[in-house]
């Protein structure tokens, strides 16, 4: 049995080719001169990754003695999988060694099979028995299957889409008759997937469909897994607008008791799911939890009956993550960062809840830490990184953060970085009043003067779901931002109220009920102070843009604030937020027929009036998140208002507009190039 999660790394410094021989910065050459330096740096990142460190998974054996990854063999250039001993670092290439199988269980007697849509349970050495009978016609799909310790049982959900309305999509068939898919879409409103929760009895031969109070429009669910060493299952359930969530209880017969319940007035699990799930300890007679129903995001420890709870970590700080549960050691390890939302630290607290906040992560290492425990909790993979030094890659003995060895140092990647970028991106906090403190980072061009005026390039998301402030290497579009700032621009970017941050509920609930209005308030009021702050901030030249979130971000400040901002690029918005997906905007906004002012102050299409300055759409013909029709409807009601703004379709991409060779550095180079053909650039 191996214990595994993901990090970034590789353990054999095999670094592709350095960047091919081309002037690095634009100051180096004449200012007309920008394009094919631009595009080899683009290349060099986008195309050839010369700039990416790969995530690699590392497992540990159950003994704590060695681990594995696959890695890319230095003799042969293959994919192998390679196991490290922790104490002589000895290399080994393993065999190839088959997936486990989910579908079987644990002593191999059972094995589970989906055929033409229905589910099977097969003994060694018998037949086949017929576990469900699904109508013909109706769209359902069976997944999550997780077996019972005792292999005599297996839980899995079931999804059923029938009921969710059908979107349709051209594809590129035949050139002058294109093809049509059709792909469920639930959206804001809308009918959503249907899920039940089923138990297969292995002595019977048959299914219990658990029975769950829930509500009548709709539910999702979170953790669904066996209590370990028992024959009970531990279902979480959430609400469909996410602001209750409940655990529950149940045997192989199906009957569900609930042990848990959460209420929140804005969510209490959010898009990422951080707060969701929970990990059992004492033998399964109490859980851990998180939740931030206190003002920040804390850990819980919780009887099984659910009658009996205890802050496991207080004090007015966030979980950014869980890490480890110690339970021989009587140790929970997480990830904080009490005094600085950018960055990211190993922090543990006792399981007793009797101990203080304790920090592992070296203090003359400020930035971002990760870490891939061994099962005993002594040993560690450990990669640290800031937005300016690329990873570092150790074996740490803890709890005192000694270096067994170090794996990989990216010595050719920090000397290569270095020659390429020699102006780090710089931090800053933005105070606004009213105890109103934002989090930026500044990317300067290689050759800034600081006694001249430049032009600003604020690069916005301000939703919910992320940060894209993170002292963490490659974080945020960072790389682009570079290659922009050395044409002659300072790129800035804040983090609003609303965004992720781990500045307690209060700031991520901020924005509950309207994305969009605080946002735009929040991001102006921003950049002007930075401007009384620096004032090699030029007000009179400032451009914005932003991906998702952040074009609709993009598209509000357009519209609402054109007097501050001259330049805007939005792609992939959604400007009609009441047409998005049900399972994202719903958490944060509900439903126009609950909300029907919110959805009204945050829609960008409302306030399209509003546009003085050059606009630039950027959506692909492919999408299947904010479908190009939600776009489109923007672009008619500009047409409406007789307002000239541009606008690029890339034909069958999707959101990530990827697909298709030289895609991703033609979206940068477009980007750059209205930047530059509308916003001046260069000092003053």
């Amino acid at each position: 049995m191996m214990k595994s999660a993901a990090i970034c790394f590789s353990v054999v410094v095999t670094l592709p080719a350095l960047i091919s021989v081309f002037p690095l910065h634009a100051h180096d050459v004449p200012r007309e001169d920008w394009r094919p330096v631009a595009t080899e740096r683009l290349k060099a990142i986008y195309d050839r990754n010369e700039f990416r460190v790969p995530e690699v998974e590392a497992e540990w054996l159950d003994d704590s003695s060695a681990f594995r990854i696959r890695e890319k063999d230095p003799q042969t250039g293959k994919t192998v999988t390679a196991q490290y001993d922790v104490v002589s670092g000895v290399r080994q290439v393993m065999k190839a060694e088959p997936d486990p199988n989910q579908l079987q269980s644990p002593d191999g007697v059972f094995t589970l099979k989906v055929r033409d849509g229905n589910l099977f349970l097969k003994e060694q050495g018998d037949n086949e028995t017929p576990l469900t009978a699904i109508e013909v016609g109706r769209d359902v799909a069976f997944r999550d299957f997780r077996w019972s310790s005792s292999g005599k049982a297996a839980s899995f959900v079931k999804v059923d889409r029938t009921d969710v309305r059908l979107r349709s999509v051209l594809v590129p068939t035949e050139p002058s008759y294109p093809g049509v898919a059709e792909h469920r879409f639930a959206r804001v409103g809308g009918t959503i997937e249907g899920r039940e929760v089923g138990i297969v009895d292995c002595d019977r031969n048959e299914v219990r469909w658990v029975s769950l109070e829930t509500h009548v429009d709709g539910f999702y669910l979170g953790q669904v897994d066996w209590v370990p060493n028992s024959n009970e299952l531990l279902i979480e359930t959430l609400s469909r607008f996410r602001d209750k969530r409940e655990f529950w209880l149940t045997t192989i017969d199906g009957n569900a008791k609930r042990i848990y319940q959460e209420v929140n007035e804005a969510w209490a699990v959010g898009s990422h799911g951080i707060n969701s799930g929970a990990h059992w300890i004492r033998e399964g007679e109490a859980f851990i939890l998180i939740s931030e129903k206190e003002g920040w995001r804390q850990a819980y420890v919780c009887s099984r009956d659910g009658k009996v709870e205890s802050k496991l970590t207080p004090g007015e700080y966030d979980i950014i993550d869980r890490a480890f549960v110690d339970e021989a050691g009587g140790w929970y390890y997480f990830y904080a960062s009490p005094d600085n939302g950018t960055q990211k630290y190993l922090h543990r607290v006792p399981l007793d809840g009797s101990g203080k906040l304790e920090r592992l992560s070296p203090q003359d290492q400020p930035g971002t830490h990760d870490y891939v425990f061994s099962p005993n909790a002594k040993l560690a993979i450990h990669t640290y990184s800031t937005l300016n030094d690329p990873p570092v890659v150790d074996l740490v003995r803890l709890p005192g953060h000694n270096v067994v060895r170090v794996i990989n140092d990216h010595a050719e990647l920090r000397k290569k970085f270095i020659q390429a970028v020699p102006r780090r991106t710089e931090f800053v906090q933005i105070d606004i009043g009213d105890d109103v403190v934002m989090d930026a980072c500044i990317t300067k061009p290689s050759d800034f003067d600081e006694t001249k005026k430049y032009p600003v390039l604020v690069y916005v998301y301000g939703e919910p779901y992320l940060q894209t402030v993170l002292d963490d290497w490659g974080a945020a579009q960072t790389d682009f931002h570079r290659v922009v700032a050395d044409t002659g621009y300072v790129v800035v970017s804040i983090d609003n109220r609303g965004t992720a941050c781990p500045k307690g509920a209060a700031w991520r609930r901020s924005i509950f009920g309207s994305l969009g209005p605080l946002s735009t308030e929040d991001q102006a009021a921003a950049l002007k102070k930075l401007a009384k702050l620096e004032p090699y901030v030029d007000l009179s030249r400032v451009a914005i843009w932003g991906w998702s979130g952040g074009g609709s971000n993009t598209l509000n400040a357009m519209f609402r604030k054109p007097d501050v901002y001259h330049v805007g690029i939005a792609v992939v918005p959604k400007p009609q937020p009441w047409l998005y997906n049900a399972w994202f905007q719903e958490i944060y906004m509900r439903t126009r027929e609950v909300n029907a002012d919110g959805y009204q102050r945050s829609a960008p299409i409302n306030f399209a009036e509003g546009l003085k300055g050059k606009l630039l759409i950027i959506t692909g013909s492919g999408e299947t998140n904010t479908h190009i029709q939600i776009i489109e409807g923007l672009v008619d009601r500009l047409i409406e208002l007789g307002k000239p703004f541009d606008y690029m379709v890339y034909p069958n991409r999707d959101h990530g507009l990827r697909e298709g060779q030289g895609t991703v550095v033609h979206v940068r180079m477009k980007i750059l190039r209205y930047l530059i053909e509308n916003l001046p650039r260069g000092p003053r």
